[in-house]
């Protein structure tokens, strides 16, 4: 199973749960603002009745629990006016006691732009007056309630993200320096024993050229693996850039090349003696690592078909670009990122390493970047090497 699918499968579950948290906290929030709407109404009508209560002073009745509820509101603002429609009383508004009435007069205005309620109230002898009220503060902090909560689990998934992020690439960085060594080491005592074997067998056959042949081309492979090792040992440690002809070391990454591929593959690259040299600070080995990766890719993406890996150098203000391009069968747009993932793959027999690897070198080592500048599927890609220019040469 492609780990990178259901990676991106269990991202779309957290989010499904995430959404589901958030719409259950949305709807109960809801439910609980309606019952408490209800309830301030409630409330409300008790205070208007007990304004009308107190207002019939004909009638022989204890009305301490009257006077109670009126006094006792202490949390839904509340502004009566008297038939008039002028402010009779107001109470629950900010500062109350240092507001003047003009002052009472902007809060009543902006309370029913805001959708303030209103309940009518009869006050003998035929007297209607009107309670205008807007909600509570914690009917208003409880309709907030769900978008703190929202932020909050969103902060808390953001930061643990990042930190599980962190936490993971460092420990990639340390599988990638262990990997790296322990190749390096794991090579350098074969490859030694075959080079005294390559001596003694030389020594051995120095009158027999066809077997002299052979041990020179095996000479050449030895040494092709002790180019590896060193580039392993390098991933292992931080390499030193050496100021280096662009073209001339884009030649050599040609010419070996060129040699390990199909003949129906042309190879359009700048040619050095026609071109001005361009130094750049690079680890040869290493960057010879990531052109051999990307001319590799490109071969076989032209499937054992005929087709053309050109190269193009252009200057920007502080850095060269590189585009290695290819006319083979295209990456498809969703993928641009996705193919310098450790472990991804469209080959049966990959190990997903190679742009991994490549990234890894061009970004960590060099300063650079890399990506996959355009590509259409059916006529090619084009992958972009960005380096920094050395310092004398940017002015």
């Amino acid at each position: 199973m492609n780990i990178y699918a259901q990676k991106l499968r269990w991202k779309w579950y957290l989010a499904a749960g995430g959404a589901a948290i958030v719409l259950v906290s949305l709807f109960y929030t809801k439910y609980l603002a309606d019952q408490l709407v209800e309830r301030e109404r409630t409330q409300v009508l008790q205070f208007a009745e007990a304004m009308r209560q107190l207002g019939r002073p004909e009638q022989n009745c204890d009305m301490t629990l009257h006077a109670r509820i009126i006094t006792e509101n202490n949390t839904i603002p509340v502004i009566v006016l008297d038939e008039t429609r002028r402010i009779e009383m107001y109470r629950n508004i900010a500062d109350a006691d240092s507001l003047s009435l003009s002052e009472v007069q902007r809060i009543l205005t902006r309370m029913i732009e805001e959708g303030a309620d209103t309940i009518r109230v009869s006050v003998p002898p035929d007297i209607d007056k009107l309670v205008v009220y807007s909600h509570s503060r914690l009917l208003s902090l409880l309709r907030l309630y769900p978008f703190l909560q929202f932020f909050l689990i969103a902060a808390f998934i953001a930061f643990g993200y990042l930190g599980f992020s962190a936490a993971r690439r460092a420990e990639e960085n340390l599988v990638w320096l262990g990997m790296a060594k322990e190749t390096a080491h794991q090579l350098g005592t074969p490859i030694t024993a075959i080079l005294g074997w390559i001596e003694a067998l030389r020594v051995s056959n120095e009158g027999n050229p066809v077997t002299l042949e052979m041990l020179n081309e095996l000479q050449n492979d030895v040494t092709r693996l002790e180019l590896i090792a060193d580039r392993f040992s390098k991933i292992g440690s931080q390499p030193e850039l050496h100021p280096v002809n662009l073209y001339e070391q884009l030649a050599a990454c040609r010419d070996y090349m060129q040699r390990r591929a199909p003949r129906k593959v042309t190879f359009d690259f700048p040619d050095p003696a026609a071109c001005e040299p361009l130094i750049v600070n690079i680890n040869p080995p290493l960057f010879d690592w990531v052109m051999e990766n990307l001319l590799r890719n490109a071969i076989d993406a032209m499937e054992g078909g005929a087709g053309i890996i050109s190269v193009a150098v252009r200057k920007e203000a502080h850095a060269v670009c590189i585009d290695v391009s290819d006319t083979g069968k295209g990456i498809p747009a969703r993928k641009f990122q996705l193919i310098f993932k450790p472990g991804y793959s469209t080959k049966t027999r990959g190990w997903g390493l190679g742009l991994s690897l490549s990234k890894r070198i061009i970004e960590r080592y060099h300063g650079g970047k890399i990506f996959v500048k355009s590509s259409e599927i059916g006529k090619g890609t084009t992958f972009t090497i960005r380096l920094p220019l050395l310092p004398k040469l940017q002015a």
